[in-house]
């Protein structure tokens, strides 16, 4: 049981070893760059959000036609 102990606790820290390793290697960007990326996202998602909405509303208004 002793031994299982020891080997858990070594996974443990290796694996944080290997987190700890690959966060060093990550090359954050500066903050002009996410910030002109974030409202890139946020427009896209609005005009996507409209798109859908005009096509989910012609969609129902032709089904209303439709049906009486």
């Amino acid at each position: 049981m002793a031994d299982n102990a020891k080997t858990a606790g070594k996974a443990k820290k290796g694996f944080f070893q290997g987190v700890k390793s690959e966060f060093q290697k990550i090359i954050w960007t500066d903050k002009q760059t996410l910030v002109k990326q974030t409202i890139a996202v946020v427009v896209i998602t609005v005009i996507l959000g409209v798109i859908i909405s005009l096509l989910d509303s012609g969609v129902l208004a032709g089904l209303n036609l439709l049906m009486k």
